[in-house]
Parts: C-alpha cells; sequence; structure tokens
C-alpha cells in the first residue's frame, strides 16, 4: 500500500500555506495540478491517482499533487485583470524557486515531471514550457494554453508570457529537445482545436512531443484515467 502524506508547505514568495499531498515512497516525481477551481485532493478523488498506483507502490513514480490558486488568479471574477495575473506570477515563482526545489532536492533529481487535466494541463504545460531547466515530462491532459480570455482589457506583459500558445512561437527549439512532451486529447474532447495548434507550434520549432487523439471519448475523467497510465508506462 502506496503511503500518502498531507503537509503545509509555506511559501515566503506568496506568504501563505500551500496544501500539498504527497503519495509514494520512493520514485521519479510527478508534480501534478488539479483542474479548475479543484481541490489538492481533486486528482486523488477522482480516480487519476489510482489509475497509475501500481507504479507507485513498485517505487517507480512519486506524485505530488499541488493545491492551485485559481479562486485569487483567472477564476476570481471580482478582481481587475492586473491583480489576476500578479497573482498567478507569484504562484509561478513560487514553483520554480521554492516548490520544485523541495521536489528535486527530496527525490535527489534534476529535473521533475509535470501533470495535469484540463485547466490543470494549462498550469502543467506553462509550468514546462516556461521552466524548462527544471522539467522533463509533460502530461498535459486534454489541456489549455493561453489565458487571455480570463484576462480581458489589458495588455500586461506578464499575461503573454504565461501563455504557452504565444511565446512559445518566439522560443528556441533546442531549450526543449531533452522534454518528453505529450499533449493528449480525443476526437470529441472540447480542448482538441487547442491541442491541434499548440503541437503545430512544437512542429514548427523542431520540438519532439507526443500528439495522442484517442477516439469516441468526452472532455472528462474517463479519457484521462484511461490515458494516464499509458503515458507513465511508457515513460517510467
Amino acid at each position: 500500500m502506496a503511503s500518502m502524506q498531507y503537509i503545509q508547505y509555506y511559501s515566503h514568495t506568496l506568504e501563505r500555506n500551500i496544501n500539498l499531498e504527497i503519495t509514494g515512497h520512493w520514485g521519479y516525481p510527478i508534480l501534478m495540478f488539479p483542474s479548475s477551481y479543484g481541490s489538492f485532493t481533486q486528482n486523488n478523488d477522482f480516480g487519476l491517482n489510482g489509475s497509475v498506483m501500481n507504479f507507485v507502490e513498485e517505487g517507480r513514480i512519486k506524485l505530488y499533487n499541488v493545491e492551485t490558486l485559481d479562486g485569487i488568479t483567472f477564476y476570481a471574477e471580482n478582481m481587475s485583470s492586473e491583480v489576476k495575473i500578479h497573482n498567478y506570477e507569484l504562484y509561478m515563482q513560487f514553483l520554480k524557486n521554492e516548490l520544485i526545489p523541495y521536489i528535486q532536492q527530496e527525490c535527489n533529481t534534476h529535473r521533475i515531471a509535470v501533470a495535469g487535466v484540463s485547466f490543470g494541463g494549462y498550469h502543467a504545460g506553462n509550468t514546462a514550457f516556461r521552466f524548462p531547466d527544471l522539467v522533463s515530462h509533460l502530461f498535459s491532459m486534454s489541456g489549455v494554453f493561453n489565458i487571455r480570455n480570463f484576462v480581458p482589457l489589458s495588455d500586461d506583459m506578464r499575461i503573454y508570457f504565461n501563455c504557452p500558445d504565444e511565446f512559445m512561437q518566439n522560443e528556441e527549439g533546442w531549450k526543449y529537445q531533452h522534454m518528453n512532451i505529450v499533449l493528449s486529447t480525443s476526437d470529441w474532447d472540447s480542448c482538441k482545436p487547442k491541442n491541434e495548434y499548440m503541437a503545430g507550434i512544437l512542429q514548427s520549432k523542431g520540438i519532439p512531443y507526443w500528439y495522442d487523439e484517442k477516439k469516441w471519448i468526452d472532455h472528462d475523467w474517463p479519457l484521462w484515467k484511461m490515458v494516464f497510465p499509458e503515458y507513465i508506462g511508457r515513460y517510467f
């Protein structure tokens, strides 16, 4: 039986505790994000963790499910666009400068994997594409790659740097040659066009990736629980 622990990681950047669910004794670390406005336990609650539990129990992977700040960033309807992107940029700096180094040290590894479904796929993709030196694997399942609809009427440049389908068009492809990138979708997935577009950007940059499109499945947990074990088994 895999171990599970819940900790509150204090972030000096955010000046608050961030909840973290850690599953497994040892293994390659995968930092996992919930979908829109989801709890840090969501991936466990909806069975995504359970779909790869055999890999956890074998010590091949270790799961770190982290709290996001959707409620004070992109889903905060009462906040201005500038405040939303400011808060989210602080969250990204927390990941880069605090949480990922903590995971690297705990697992004695140079890079980590990131994963997420739906808007969690956005968080995972944005982290991987912004910080390629820290990330070895990206599993974005039904992900999105742009947040301008959440921050209207603003020309803040921080928005550009948090829209992977924009800033990746001007990145140098060599920075991502080491990374294993999976863009996962299905023919009935509402996010399929977004993944096709992101795949085209990677293709144009000569960045290796796997665009995996399943058949006759909607944008929902049955799809994600089906594909996640396939990706983990392929890479770990």
